[in-house]
């Protein structure tokens, strides 16, 4: 199946296979709450990015001395996942290594993703599995691309609250690749006030961060409240100007600038066990206007 839908009396969303990707969420009766996918900007809506987040040295995987090309994010935005499970509320799509796959990442993997409704609150649930007999080194990311400014709130008056103070440095990237300089963080205690200049110099990467869910909202607009569980750094990323902000819950970042070692000693790369299993979840829940 190329495509499907759940829904409940409160949202409905939409999916289609090439990537196993979320291509809209709306209120029952109301707006959509995701970024249309204007490839004139910006043609994506939620990739799943996989088998690592960011970018590779040069593009370059390097594995018991052999080389393997991956482009930015992985491969699995881009292979169409397989349906496993439909009911009315929830879905399960499936990816897993084949051929095509293991000329860029020589590893066997099981990717599986649940989304889900409940009420106002929309889940995505991914579980990655080792079913090989070697160690499986591995990144994991969300990327929703939510409306900026969201429906009946102005763009400038936009923000993040986080539900814990975040005041460590962040990172920036040079060239897609991961600044070792640290940036001083724009986030006033728990608040950030959100504006294009904040992202002319890419994506704000919080990779000391101490939170587990934040609130997107302005005055007169729908609210989002996310939570997050198994991801241990944010992503935040807008083209300056476009009508998206991307709120990215991230296991793995792109490569430091230099690093040129074995992909499994990566920075920020986790290591699945044979017969292993690990498990990640996201969900953002609808609040009333304000």
């Amino acid at each position: 199946m190329d495509a499907c839908f759940i829904a409940n009396p409160h949202l409905r969303a939409e999916f289609v296979a090439k990537g196993g990707e979320l291509r809209r969420l709306q209120v029952a009766q109301g707006p959509d709450l995701l970024w249309d996918g204007d490839p004139e900007i910006w043609g994506r809506v939620s990739p799943v990015l996989f088998p690592i987040v960011g970018k590779l040295q040069d593009g370059v995987l390097r594995h018991q001395g052999k080389t393997h090309s991956m482009g930015q994010h992985g491969f699995a935005r881009d292979l169409a996942f397989r349906l496993v499970r439909l009911s009315r509320e929830s879905c399960t799509w499936a990816l897993r290594d084949e051929e095509a796959t293991r000329e860029q990442f020589p590893f066997p993997f099981e990717l599986q993703i649940t989304y889900s409704v409940n009420e106002f609150t929309f889940s995505a649930e991914y579980e990655v599995r080792n079913p090989g007999r070697e160690p499986l080194p591995m990144s994991l990311g969300a990327h929703p691309a939510f409306r900026w400014p969201l429906p009946g709130g102005l763009r400038e008056a936009h923000r993040i609250e986080f539900d814990h103070p975040e005041v460590a440095p962040i990172s920036r990237l040079r060239e897609g690749l991961l600044d070792p300089h640290p940036y001083a963080n724009p986030t006033d205690g728990s608040l950030l006030n959100l504006r294009d200049d904040l992202f002319r110099q890419d994506a704000l990467i919080f990779d000391q961060l101490r939170s587990h869910s934040l609130r997107y909202s302005a005055p007169g607009s729908l609210g989002l409240e996310m939570h997050w569980k198994g991801f241990h750094q944010l992503g935040l990323w807008t083209i300056p100007g476009a009508g998206f902000l991307c709120i990215e819950p991230w296991a793995g970042t792109a490569s430091p600038v230099g690093f040129d070692g074995e992909f499994c000693a990566k920075p920020g790369v986790m290591i699945l066990e044979p017969g292993s299993s690990r498990g990640f979840r996201w969900s953002v829940r609808v609040l009333p206007r304000n």
